[in-house]
């Protein structure tokens, strides 16, 4: 039987350093943080210097919404939550790695009211599901690999999707894309928020999308059954009149070459999705992350 390797930093560590970034963003202070010698950060799957981008807008992180995951055994940890620039709120997500105490790459997504696409505004009552804080029992619990694989087949399902799952969900699971809800709600103009995850992926409604590319999974938390994903998607636009499943036709919202970056965290309990968090931006189509060749900056 093998070993896990010793972990590179522990749960209490990663939520440190996440909190300390946070509260040196909404100061504007990069000093605060305890960095290593060569850092690589990107922000909307841009690599910047550090300070840069929202550093120099951000007015305050709130404190409303607020979920972290940690991967010990990979130094690595994640944060969702609310932003503000001048009072306007924007949907966060962030991905860091540490090394030696220090942390070495930060990868974050800034969804701002401008860029919601077709999700209009965020829900500024919302606050994180209890499921995604509470460890998950033993039993129930799945192995690093087992749990990309179900992530992974949630990529999968949604890439060409025609009715086909190639993973499980929850009864309750539940969808939050760029901080609105889109899964057993009531969106007006959205008739099909009022279904769960898995009964929307059968209908087939995102038959648009072309490809889920450049997939990584480099978080997982196994006590907590988070997985933390990153890629893009696809839409050639080619696609304009779809239909469902259940044989009804639509017209696809993607009428030109785009693609998505994402990160995307998966909560999964006994082998079943149970919560989707997903922030995604609009990027150039079929535009490449730095992340696949990175580059690190020397931290002067």
């Amino acid at each position: 039987m093998t070993s896990n390797p010793a972990p590179i930093a522990t749960r209490e560590d990663l939520y440190s350093a996440i909190d300390t970034y946070l509260a040196a963003l909404a100061a504007k202070d990069v000093s605060r943080v305890d960095w290593a010698d060569d850092v690589v950060f990107t922000e909307n799957n841009v690599q910047l210097m550090l300070g840069d981008g929202l550093w120099n807008t951000i007015t305050k992180v709130r404190d409303t919404y607020d979920v972290k995951a940690a991967d010990p055994q990979t130094g690595q940890g994640s944060w969702f939550g609310i932003v503000e620039e001048s009072g306007d709120a924007a949907v966060m997500s962030m991905r860091i790695a540490m090394k030696g105490g220090k942390i070495t790459e930060v990868e974050t997504l800034v969804c701002r009211p401008s860029e919601l696409g077709p999700f209009p505004q965020i829900d500024d009552a919302r606050r994180p599901r209890a499921v995604l804080a509470e460890d998950v029992p033993e039993d129930q619990r799945r192995p690093r690999e087992r749990l990309i694989a179900i992530a992974d087949g949630y990529f999968d399902t949604l890439q060409n999707n025609d009715g086909t799952l190639f993973t499980d969900f929850t009864d309750e699971c539940d969808r939050i894309e760029n901080g609105l809800q889109t899964t057993n709600v009531d969106i007006e103009g959205y008739p099909i928020s009022k279904m769960g995850c898995a009964d929307q992926f059968r209908l087939g409604q995102y038959i648009y999308d072309d490809r889920v590319r450049d997939r990584r999974f480099p978080l997982v938390d196994e006590e907590k059954g988070i997985v933390v994903a990153a890629g893009f998607i696809d839409h050639s636009g080619r696609l304009t009149d779809i239909t469902w499943t259940d044989g009804s036709r639509h017209k696809s919202i993607f009428t030109f070459p785009h693609s998505f970056a994402l990160l995307e965290l998966f909560k999964i309990v006994d082998g079943k999705i149970a919560e989707v968090e997903a922030v995604f931006v609009t990027v150039p189509y079929n535009m490449t992350s730095p992340w696949v060749d990175k580059q690190p900056y020397v931290v002067r």
